[in-house]
């Protein structure tokens, strides 16, 4: 497995191999699972599949939909729980304000989420950086408000989306 660039997750090249990066994570997620001691369930690795099969955000029912196609389909509570595991496990990335699950770049390293969501194409860029994380985290201090959870989430134009849109 290639060392990823944990200092900027952002858009992916048009052009990259997205079935390799969907290989890469599962294969990373099923490692760090055996690490852990963890199961990493055909159903845990079906819908953090579903979820990496395109750099937007994926919702529950979407993923309910992807797993009933030509079979039985699975239970709301099910894929609301496997969500779950693979959100404790840093698997994935819940983007809040559209209710819906990335997966994560760097899931082997703790780290504060900043997401760049595009508003044309709907593509979420992750950043990890520590600076923004730090700034918030002070400034909170400095009004007496404790940060847990640095979730930061920012809405524009991709680089492709912004040339559309100038064009």
């Amino acid at each position: 497995m290639a060392p990823r660039n944990t200092t900027n997750l952002t858009f992916p090249d048009l052009k990259h191999d997205h079935a390799n990066c969907i290989a890469d994570a599962l294969d990373e997620a099923e490692g760090l699972c055996r690490q852990r001691g963890l199961r990493f369930t055909p159903l845990r690795r079906r819908v953090l599949e579903i979820v990496w099969n395109r750099h937007a955000p994926t919702g529950a029912y979407d993923i309910l939909e992807v797993l009933g196609e030509g079979k039985r389909p699975a239970a709301p509570p099910t894929v609301y729980r496997t969500l779950e595991f693979l959100l404790k496990n840093g698997f994935v990335h819940k983007i809040e304000s559209l209710n819906a699950f990335i997966g994560c770049g760097i899931p082997g390293d703790t780290h504060a989420g900043q997401f760049l969501i595009c508003g044309g194409c709907r593509q979420v860029g992750e950043l990890d950086d520590p600076e923004i994380a730090e700034l918030i985290s002070r400034k909170a201090a400095e009004v007496g408000f404790a940060v847990t959870h640095p979730t930061v989430e920012v809405k524009g134009l991709c680089t492709d989306c912004a040339k559309t849109a100038n064009a």
